[in-house]
């Protein structure tokens, strides 16, 4: 193959200094913010020398021996979000540590927001628990609804490195934070050390318009990193195009960075799409190389088909072989997960060498 050119032209022009003021100070046109205008102007001034810089990581050290490329400015942050998987990876692989299954609740529902009402998603992520708890098994709870109720959280977009080339995708992201485009407070960080640590995961989730919850599929995007991303940005040296396109036309081994545990799903829905949504879930974890539990850790189920959204938990209240199948997913990955530890089950064609690696 030839050697590829990056392809540009696409990106608008930086804004012009009095858009980036509008758009700098819509955030604090709450009248509480009047007597501290001027304060506020000086502030926004710095915002607009650091957007006109790109201070995309104004905070870095160099990267050390243990990379590519020692003098390398890397990121600060970057870095410490990458020391703290490596030391949770170590935790997970120690037998000597408890066993621990990761439940994330994918519904963008909860009471602390505009709906005022639990999801009954969370209600299932209970019952998860406690067949986890039974099992002598550490629950980590993921709930992603909190995006939508918590001050400044964020899990921002994925801007897709890896379609430019695989090596430009970073393990783990390096994306964010961006403090020029103040793109921060990215929760992506926290949650990427909370897959790591985990020796299963158990995703509970609506369906919203045949889809998954946006709040779920902002996490799946960012997790691309985790099925073939680099874990040495020094080797492209921060987001360098060219380079990385060399790397992977090189060859490239496309690592799986979560590969090796196992997985459960639950997916409900009130009207359609659940069938589709779970086996779409079900192919993007195969994917990555996790471990399916057994036919009983993958469900899908109507709650309340095609009756009132008003009383949904009122009949959810009511079926009770569906509570059971719940507790099913997260038993029969609670077996999976003893099984894995103990060296008993793994992927029948993990030591297949794929026909097409990517």
């Amino acid at each position: 193959m030839a050697e590829p050119e990056v392809r540009q032209g696409q990106a608008p022009e930086k804004l012009e200094r009095q858009e980036f003021k509008l758009q700098f100070m819509r955030s604090f046109k709450d009248p509480n913010f009047e007597p501290v205008q001027a304060a506020l102007a000086q502030v926004e001034e710095i915002a607009w020398h650091n957007y006109q810089d790109s201070r995309k990581s104004p905070i870095t050290q160099k990267a050390g021996s243990e990379f590519a490329d020692p003098d390398y400015d890397l990121s600060v942050e970057w870095k410490a979000t990458r020391d703290r998987l490596l030391a949770a990876e170590q935790r997970q692989k120690d037998p000597q540590t408890r066993s621990r299954v990761l439940l994330i609740i994918g519904a963008a529902r909860n009471d602390g927001s505009c709906p005022g009402e639990i999801s009954k998603t969370y209600r299932m992520s209970l019952w998860a628990r406690e067949a986890l708890a039974e099992a002598d098994i550490e629950a980590d709870v993921l709930d992603l609804s909190l995006l939508t109720s918590s001050y400044d959280l964020h899990i921002h977009p994925c801007k897709g490195c890896l379609s430019t080339a695989m090596p430009l995708c970073h393990w783990p992201c390096s994306c964010y934070p961006n403090h020029g485009e103040r793109q921060t407070n990215d929760w992506m960080a926290e949650i990427y050390e909370k897959w790591v640590a985990a020796h299963g995961v158990i995703i509970l989730t609506p369906t919203y318009w045949y889809q998954a919850p946006s709040v779920l599929k902002l996490m799946i995007d960012r997790l691309v990193c985790a099925d073939g991303g680099n874990p040495d940005p020094t080797t492209t040296h921060g987001k360098k195009a060219a380079e990385a396109k060399q790397l992977e036309l090189a060859g490239w081994d496309y690592p799986k960075h979560l590969s090796g545990r196992a997985y459960g799903l639950v997916v409900h829905g009130d009207v359609a799409g659940i069938e589709g949504l779970r086996r779409g879930l079900a192919d993007w974890l195969d994917w990555m190389g996790l471990i399916d539990a057994g036919k009983q850790s993958a469900l899908d189920r109507y709650v309340g088909y095609y009756e009132s959204y008003a009383g949904s938990h009122l009949v959810l209240d009511k079926d009770e072989k569906f509570q059971q199948e719940v507790r099913n997913v997260a038993r029969s990955v609670a077996v999976a997960v003893r099984q894995l530890r103990a060296g008993l089950l793994n992927k029948p064609d993990e030591d297949i060498e794929p026909a097409r690696p990517k």
